[in-house]
């Protein structure tokens, strides 16, 4: 204004401080491992995704990633959990948030279970029991599958303390089946998970070009990728044998394999007779529907996965997540439900827990981890799920597992519709 002087306005300066500058100082020495080195920084799994993808050939990388055909049934999954909405409570005492769910009379300390993965030490030589041992450190549950690296024996050895749970497929040859059950059984795993999508093998394009198969073939490529990931190469030709602990002894494709093991005349029936041979809870899990889920629940399972198989079976098929809420009405009362499917971070996990869910179950997130730093990288993924799981718990002004349920949250495009 006209008359009034200009002011400026100048820091007071003083003779430096060393003792404050001595103590905004970060004295770590910085990690030499390039692997140890993305893992401390990964703030997402997308970000352990990337570093991954630096550390394995790319037939590995692409098992993991990949899904079946066109790939838009993994895609739609995705897509799902993005158009998740919160319903969010103010004022809140969040001071203490208990993430924690008993599920089967075990308390575990997230809602987040460790799925069955085939080939895991296709992914890093330690494999099954490095993500077995994370789990364990974490208070949670790991599933071994049919298709592991390692053993039941094996596993239970390692990692003797982890609550485990096993994953069947019903094979042509029942007995076949009878013979895992018993090695399930006879090393105290806890509860059976029946996979029941996979009648016949997914089509995946990415193997198929790929030429996947277990152990790797040696071929003129080969060459070029043990040149760019030597590591990895090292690991696999100087531990024991990469073979289906089950199936000891096999040397075939995945396809071959696959014909094998999974059975095309799988029917209802199958769940009666599983029941008498296994004396502990029975999950299944692939279900894509009410009318089967209610089906299902009239048979006495304890629990169901909804799942696609993260889009590795039928391609554009039904999005679990979409499913969820009218499964849970239906059944969520009798059994619990469960979820699968494209979770690749806490709030994911918040939004199926938020929608009926009892807990989720997390495969190629983890799978990002094993491959980009082993059991290091699994327990980074925990971690930043852990993190947002919790964070986003408090946001929303929900203390306990079931206020999140109470307070729900909405998928955008049904409701916009």
């Amino acid at each position: 204004m006209k008359g009034k002087p200009h002011l400026m306005i100048k820091s007071k300066r003083n003779f430096p401080d060393f003792k404050y500058f001595y103590s905004i100082i970060e004295w770590k020495l910085p990690a030499i491992s390039p692997r140890k080195r993305a893992t401390s920084k990964a703030q997402t799994v997308a970000d352990m995704a990337s570093a991954a993808k630096k550390r394995v050939p790319k037939v590995v990388f692409d098992y993991v990633e990949g899904s079946a055909l066109d790939e838009i049934g993994s895609a739609r999954s995705a897509a799902a959990y993005s158009r998740v909405q919160f319903n969010s409570k103010i004022m809140r005492d969040v001071t203490t948030v208990d993430s924690s769910e008993t599920i089967f009379g075990k308390k575990v300390d997230l809602p987040i279970i460790f799925a069955p993965t085939g080939y895991t030490r296709l992914m890093h030589h330690v494999g099954e029991s490095a993500v077995a041992a994370v789990a364990a450190n974490n208070n949670l549950i790991y599933t071994l599958s049919t298709m592991g690296t390692t053993s039941p024996a094996e596993l239970a050895a390692a990692v003797p303390h982890v609550h485990r749970w096993f994953q069947l497929y019903v094979m042509q040859n029942r007995e076949d089946s009878l013979a895992i059950i018993k090695q399930a059984r006879e090393n105290n795993f806890q509860v059976l998970v029946l996979t029941v999508d996979t009648p016949v093998s997914g089509l995946r394009l990415r193997d198929f070009r790929n030429g996947l198969t277990i152990p790797p073939r040696i071929r003129l490529t080969t060459v070029f990728s043990i040149a760019r990931k030597p590591i990895w190469w090292l690991n696999l030709f100087t531990t024991k044998k990469l073979e289906f602990a089950a199936f000891r002894g096999w040397d075939k494709s995945l396809v071959e394999l696959a014909a094998t093991i999974f059975s095309p005349n799988i029917t209802f029936t199958d769940v009666e007779w599983l029941r008498k041979e296994w004396e502990g809870q029975i999950i299944v899990k692939g279900v894509q529907s009410v009318a089967d889920a209610i089906e299902l629940t009239k048979l006495g399972v304890d629990g169901i996965v909804l799942s696609n198989h993260g889009g590795r079976q039928l391609d554009r098929g039904p999005v679990p997540l979409e499913i969820l809420p009218e499964v849970v009405k239906a059944v969520g009362k009798k059994v619990d439900v469960f979820i699968d499917g494209s979770i690749m971070s806490g709030q994911d996990a918040y939004a199926a827990i938020a929608l009926g869910a009892k807990a989720v179950l997390v495969g190629r997130a983890y799978l990002y981890g094993v491959m980009a730093d082993g059991e290091r990288g699994v327990e980074k993924v925990i971690e930043i799920l852990r993190r947002d799981f919790v964070n986003t718990m408090a946001l929303t002004g929900n203390r306990t597992l079931k206020e999140v349920r109470e307070s729900g949250a909405v998928i955008r495009s049904m409701v916009e519709k």
